[in-house]
């Protein structure tokens, strides 16, 4: 019933009768942790500091510059002592993309409360347009399978050559427009069929191009474009939400042909909550 040894039992019961006789009160629970404690082996900040950083990658070579067994280590992890971080390769910032950033960062503040409290501009006249890459599957997929059942097959000829197709993503945010109708950010998704990449890289059209600017003029409009700091995804609004939002869903239909892909990723498109974007 309570899942320990004969010996065991018969030693409570023991000692039990001992504080009865003696009038004392009986009380096990501590003395019966306590006795089995085993000393907390501490590891000092300055011992994990000291060891490189590629000493670090896993658990092996670690507990080998600590002079440590795994299980401590493995323990002081589940405890919060030692934290496993995931560090990812990012690009190399310049000096000059640096200064692009931070311009870009204060042209996005309203000019309005400059002697006050700064805030950023509500972006409603921004159109954000990028363009993604959405694969067949991914190299590595994650199962949860009963101990019975046959592992699913994954395969392909060549992880290199994974069947893809390309999108130009068009979004805004949503707002309530003049007539009171709720205007959705989905403006579209566009499969690619001639593509000319527009992403601030070289060898692009310029913010001044006379046939860009010939077009966007026409009919009272006033379009201008307005590249995004370059060398900085984390200023990329599509990339950081919309389409890692809807890749994941894309995911989740499993498609195996490049028609079921295409229809896999608009529908994934129109299925994400216009909510969730609006909080990137």
């Amino acid at each position: 019933m309570f899942r320990v040894s004969l010996g065991t039992a018969y030693r409570i019961w023991y000692k039990g009768k001992k504080c009865l006789k003696n009038g004392w009160s009986v009380d096990f629970s501590i003395q019966y942790v306590e006795a089995r404690r085993k000393a907390t082996h501490q590891i000092c900040f300055k011992k994990i500091v000291e060891v490189p950083f590629h000493c670090r990658t896993n658990i092996r070579s670690f507990v080998s510059s600590l002079n440590l067994s795994k299980s401590t280590v493995h323990r002081r992890v589940k405890q919060g002592c030692i934290k496993a971080h995931a560090n990812t390769l990012k690009p190399t910032l310049t000096n000059e993309n640096k200064k692009e950033m931070l311009k870009f960062c204060i042209s996005m503040i309203d000019q309005g409360t400059v002697h006050s409290r700064l805030t950023f501009i509500n972006m409603y006249n921004y159109v954000h347009i990028d363009e993604k890459w959405f694969y067949m599957t991914k190299i590595s997929e994650k199962y949860y399978l009963h101990p019975q059942e046959n592992r699913p097959s994954h395969a392909c000829k060549s992880k290199k050559f994974i069947a893809r197709v390309i999108f130009l993503g068009v979004v805004a945010r949503p707002r309530v427009t003049s007539s009171g109708d709720l205007f959705t950010e989905k403006i579209g998704m566009i499969l690619f069929i001639y593509q000319e990449h527009q992403d601030n890289a070289k060898p692009h059209i310029s913010v001044h191009a006379n046939k860009f600017v010939e077009k966007t003029c026409k009919n009272g409009f006033d379009i201008q474009l307005c590249f995004q700091s370059p060398q900085n995804p984390d200023l990329n609004i599509l990339d950081l939400g919309f389409f890692n939002a809807i890749q994941s869903l894309q995911h989740k239909k499993c498609p195996r042909t490049i028609d079921e892909l295409v229809t896999t990723v608009e529908e994934a498109f129109y299925e994400y909550p216009i909510e969730n974007l609006n909080s990137v």
